[in-house]
């Protein structure tokens, strides 16, 4: 049996206003907020709910034999909320359907696991817990920004419960092995791995409306026959798309949606089903431990961590913003701790890039900025501004005594906290266990006690005064 794992990947960061030099200190507030709503709206009237309510359909007219996963960050669910809450409405009927799993991701799209590890766990904690708050769902298998992932992650990601990972399957890394197994992780042998099929999943998302493709037209018995013709030991083909491919990057005009839907009637031709990675996971044995020494991702051909951290502007802007980590975690300012997630969106460092050729036309289609200067620029503008406020509340005198002092006092206050709640909850399932087994049987009703009669009162006797 073979089996299609679709993913789907929904973000949406949070743009930056044009910011000058002279606005620093002088102005805290750093969107573009007509920017911001007019692409959100767009893009979700125009690709995210019609492809939501097919894949809906989908689910309702193989009666849940079409199943799929769906990978949406937390600032883009912050949006939909602000500005689409219609489309909330889409994600929740998929989430109550029980056959789409909601992934869990860095809540801001961030580069954390790259950087800053304590807040790479703040995150993914976040995120699901947005996810819980939306949809009442908890993630159970995590798909990092851009399927980052590397030796060094794998722990990280085990560590936070997760059973399964997401990543890319890179050909530099695989080398004869193919993405269509399920891979254990050197570094963390209980975490499973599910690899990206690039290829196919690319004829979908970056090759079907193009007309010099040779093998366009793309129809979806076409695609069914070259998943079909796969060898039959290789289980499970893993499909991680942006969602904004259906009705965005390829117009509604294409067909695109059309061929999405027909897909489970030709899969079920062929004897290939859906599962979710969960499923995957818990189907499939590893065929193999995987070793990633050097960070893998989905982006570029390169497929590593270049397309954010390939220049000096892009590791200025994610040294100084990393740099104020602690500080920030260590505030109750809000709007300082907003803007912190915000800025950290991978998007901004993406912008920057100075990759040409045919991956500069990437970077370029999705900036708003005529130049990667102009992206950097405006960007450490912003940070400026930020930088400012943060040592405002915790001033750089501060840095390295007194600091440390009061992140070990924190630590330790938290640890503590940890271990006590979890001592509770063993002596509450105690007790309850307890009584469950000493519950006293039933037997035959006894009568009340009479109560005592009350003690009669004596008289007092008063001693005559004498005369």
């Amino acid at each position: 049996m073979k089996a299609i794992n679709f993913i789907f990947e929904i973000h949406q960061p949070f743009r930056l206003k044009r910011y000058r030099f002279f606005d620093i200190g002088n102005d805290h507030y750093y969107y573009d907020l007509f920017l911001n709503e007019d692409i959100v709206s767009r893009i979700a009237h125009q690709s995210y709910i019609p492809a939501a309510q097919t894949l809906l359909r989908m689910i309702e007219e193989t009666k849940g034999k079409f199943r799929c996963a769906i990978a949406v960050t937390g600032v883009a669910l912050e949006q939909f909320e602000q500005y689409v809450p219609e489309f909330i409405d889409v994600l929740r009927k998929l989430a109550d359907t029980g056959k789409v799993e909601f992934l869990a991701t860095t809540y801001a799209h961030s580069l954390a696991s790259l950087t800053d590890p304590e807040e790479f766990r703040a995150q993914v904690k976040e995120h699901s817990q947005k996810i819980h708050d939306l949809f009442g769902l908890t993630p159970t298998t995590f798909r990092n920004t851009q399927l980052i992932y590397s030796d060094d992650i794998a722990p990280q990601i085990q560590a936070l419960g997760f059973k399964g990972c997401i990543t890319e399957g890179a050909k530099h890394i695989l080398g004869w092995k193919s993405p269509n197994y399920v891979y254990n992780a050197i570094s963390a042998p209980k975490l499973k791995l599910l690899l990206k099929n690039s290829k196919l999943s690319d004829d979908i998302a970056f090759r079907f409306s193009d007309t010099s493709w040779n093998e366009y037209p793309l129809t979806a018995d076409k695609y069914i026959d070259w998943i079909a013709s796969t060898p039959i030991e290789e289980q499970i083909i893993n499909l991680s798309i942006n969602l904004e491919a259906f009705g965005g990057l390829h117009l509604a005009s294409s067909g695109i949606l059309q061929f999405l839907e027909a897909l489970p009637r030709f899969a079920a031709e062929r004897g290939i089903d859906f599962w979710t990675p969960t499923e995957a996971i818990t189907k499939l044995k590893p065929v193999d431990t995987l070793n990633v020494v050097h960070t893998i991702s989905d982006a570029d051909e390169a497929r590593d961590t270049s397309a954010w951290m390939g220049n000096d502007l892009q590791h200025e802007a994610i040294e100084k913003l990393y740099s104020v980590g602690e500080r920030v975690r260590l505030s109750q300012d809000r709007s300082l701790k907003q803007d912190w997630l915000y800025l950290q969106a991978s998007d901004h460092f993406y912008y920057m890039s100075t990759k040409h050729f045919a991956d500069g036309e990437v970077h370029s289609h999705f900036s708003p900025y005529e130049t990667p200067f102009q992206a950097f620029t405006n960007y450490m503008n912003v940070l400026a501004d930020f930088l400012v406020r943060v040592d405002e509340q915790f001033p750089e005198s501060v840095d390295n005594e007194e600091l440390n002092a009061l992140l070990k006092t924190i630590r330790n206050q938290a640890r503590e906290i940890e271990t006590l709640t979890r001592e509770r909850d063993t002596y509450r399932q105690n007790l309850e266990q307890y009584n469950i087994e000493h519950k006293p049987k039933a037997g035959p009703a006894v009568p009340p006690a009479e109560p005592a009669p009350a003690p009669k009162k004596r008289a007092c006797r008063t001693k005559k005064s004498k005369e």
